[in-house]
């Protein structure tokens, strides 16, 4: 009886495994059609094209800042730099196109090329950030005070991926995933003297390892308000996105730990070695999956659904960087890529410095994109931001107010875009409170607390502590929110 049983049971199971589905139901709420289960001619076509699109979508957003770097590169470029033998020199400031730039510090910057050997940075003691980033925009090293020499000076040796040989001793090494890397490096302006600021920057050196003879002294290249572009945003909605990216999987070695990414790329035409060469079909889906990717980052920027974006829960403040936790935007077993694709939309460069939630941290940024009331900040109307005094910087702090659309500082005819604690607010250092006022004009007697702001255009701002101090995070202060005046 329980053999007689069990044969049943089986012989059910083993008739309900071959049951067919009917043909009809097999693209069921796909919107693809089948007959004698093998897909129609318009539908294979369909499934490809949305399988494409797809796929360009998720590549788009991941290899976006290793497009946005690419930018950089070629601003500094057009700007005049030489790989290996040039700084430029630049204020944060409206004149240029950054994503989402210091106003408060000078910044110097090098194109640096390792295809020759190992370079050599040399960071002056004191009031000195640095960091590199290679062209996958991955972070390699932090120099100066958030580096390894705290601000005592040292010596950074920068070596080519792949590199064989033996480091010497008396260098702090970093060895990015890719030939070409980005130098960042910044000085505070002491008492806010900008040219103090600017001699120590000229007091960084940089030159090959085992330099030649007759090397070159480094050029210093001041852009002061020339306009340069150091974005992506003319290529970001274009086949140009795709085409820059392509020459640049070209150029650098692979990264092993973009292999599947590589994967989506390659069923895209991307391949290392291969020509570019997309047919009309295929141009068609990257420019849409450029135009929506793009927006799709944009509402995941400027309209983050997470619930741990909150800075403060009585507050529209949001976390401008989401995970503290590393440079990387790794947790725990995998990549947060959501926090990584809202940071390289709004902002460059990763470091660990930039993201610590603790009084070691060497900034911390928050994001305001809304009103007191939760509505998105308007160009039109007339806010009020009340800070709290003493605001918990060791060093100083500052609030920034960008174009939603460029993400870089907003250009009115005031040229511009920060009040600063260096600057415009020196002094405002004391118990109380101050209030910073932006739109259309100042109101009467705050023209120094003001920022201009256009009608009919959205925007967005960052304030900046550096050095932050405990009451930065554990809630015992917090600034007010913007609150409409008119």
């Amino acid at each position: 009886m329980v053999g007689a049983l069990a044969m049943s049971v089986l012989a059910g199971c083993k008739q309900e495994s071959v049951t067919q589905t009917p043909a009809g139901e097999q693209g069921a709420n796909t919107g693809y059609a089948f007959e004698r289960g093998y897909p129609t001619e318009g539908t294979a076509q369909k499934a490809y094209d949305d399988a494409d699109l797809n796929a360009a979508i998720q590549a788009y957003k991941f290899f976006y800042p290793a497009v946005s770097i690419e930018a950089t590169w070629e601003g500094n470029a057009r700007a005049g730099l030489i790989a290996n033998k040039a700084f430029l020199l630049m204020n944060g400031s409206p004149y240029q196109v950054v994503f989402t730039p210091n106003s408060d510090t000078p910044y110097s910057g090098a194109n640096i090329d390792l295809t020759a050997g190992p370079m050599v940075v040399e960071i002056p003691p004191g009031l000195v950030m640095g960091v590199v980033n290679d062209m996958n925009q991955r972070y390699v090293m932090d120099l100066g005070i958030p580096g390894p020499d705290k601000g005592k000076g040292g010596k950074y040796l920068l070596l080519p991926p792949g590199y064989t040989g033996r480091a010497p001793g008396g260098y702090f090494t970093g060895t990015p995933t890719t030939n070409r890397v980005l130098l960042l490096v910044r000085s505070i302006p002491p008492e806010g003297n900008v040219q103090a600021a600017i001699d120590k920057l000229k007091a960084v050196k940089l030159h090959p390892l085992n330099k030649p003879t007759g090397w070159p002294e480094l050029t210093w290249i001041d852009i002061g308000n020339r306009h340069v572009d150091f974005t992506p945003v003319p290529w970001e909605k274009n086949i140009q996105y795709w085409e820059q990216l392509a020459k640049q999987i070209d150029e650098e070695p692979p990264f092993e730990g973009y292999r599947r990414e590589y994967g989506l790329l390659a069923s895209l035409g991307i391949i290392k070695g291969q020509p570019f060469n997309p047919d009309e079909r295929m141009k068609g889906i990257l420019v849409k999956a450029a135009q929506i990717a793009n927006d799709q980052m944009r509402i995941q920027s400027f309209a983050d659904r997470r619930p741990d974006r909150i800075a403060w829960p009585d507050r529209k403040w949001e976390w401008a960087g989401l995970r503290p936790e590393n440079g990387e935007f790794n947790a725990g077993y995998y990549k947060d890529l959501d926090a990584r694709t809202k940071w390289f939309y709004q902002a460059q460069i990763e470091s660990p410095a930039m993201f610590r939630r603790d009084a070691a941290a060497g900034s911390l940024y928050w994001l305001g994109t809304r009103d007191s009331t939760g509505a998105f900040l308007d160009g039109g109307k007339t806010y009020k931001l009340t800070v709290h005094l003493p605001v918990p910087a060791r060093l100083f702090w500052s609030i920034t107010v960008y174009d939603n659309e460029t993400r870089s500082e907003i250009v009115t005819d005031t040229y511009k875009a920060a009040l600063r604690s260096l600057y415009e607010l020196k002094g405002k250092t004391g118990s109380g409170s101050v209030d910073l006022y932006s739109g259309p004009s100042a109101p009467a007697g705050h023209e120094n607390e003001w920022v201009k702001t256009n009608p009919g255009k959205g925007w967005f701002t960052y304030f900046r502590i550096y050095g932050p101090e405990k009451a930065a995070f554990d809630g015992s202060w917090k600034p007010g929110d913007f609150e409409a005046v008119h």
